[in-house]
């Protein structure tokens, strides 16, 4: 069943300026720049002022779907350049000492379960990671490179053909955006 017209209007703060072109979308804050595009025929985004409207013609229920998406998107395009995107992991080593550092844009974890190869992670670029202690900040605008890089983090430490009850070394999220999930 196709409904008449669906907007959604995202209000911009006075300290955010925006353009937007075929669908690009570029935001800039005080944390930086953020730029996305967000593909779709049907559903059209636009500048008004400092409402940024995103708009779907004779919708159906999938541009419904897509205009609530792309809402979000540009909602937290607008908290990664204003606030940014903050996560943060601990690293919980019981059965060997385990030391984590970051260099020359990569992740490193060496003596993990005893391994003699440390395990490395290419970190994406426009995110920050610092260690300090057992804890991982990671840090930047753009919120799917800061989650991607704090689950491939997690990713590394995966324990494989062991008693997880018992294994319990790794590094976990603990803090997701600002939001505490333990």
């Amino acid at each position: 069943m196709k409904q008449k017209t669906i907007i959604a209007e995202i209000e911009l703060p006075k300290d955010v300026t925006a353009s937007v072109v075929k669908n690009n979308v570029t935001l800039k804050g005080k944390k930086g720049e953020v730029v996305r595009h967000l593909p779709s025929k049907k559903v059209q985004i636009m500048l008004e002022g400092n409402i940024i409207k995103v708009e779907a013609k004779n919708a159906s229920k999938n541009e419904k779907t897509i205009v609530g998406s792309f809402e979000s998107h540009i909602k937290n395009m607008v908290k990664g350049c204003t606030e940014g995107h903050e996560y943060e992991l601990k690293i919980a080593s019981l059965h060997f000492p385990m030391n984590v550092s970051v260099a020359k844009g990569q992740f490193i974890i060496k003596n993990f379960l005893g391994e003699k190869i440390p395990r490395v992670f290419n970190l994406i670029k426009g995110v920050n990671v610092k260690v300090e202690g057992d804890k991982v900040h990671v840090d930047g605008n753009k919120l799917e490179d800061v989650s991607q890089t704090a689950a491939s983090i997690e990713q590394l430490t995966r324990i494989r053909n062991r008693d997880t009850r018992i294994f319990q070394d790794g590094i976990y999220i603990i803090v997701k955006d600002g939001k505490s999930i333990m």
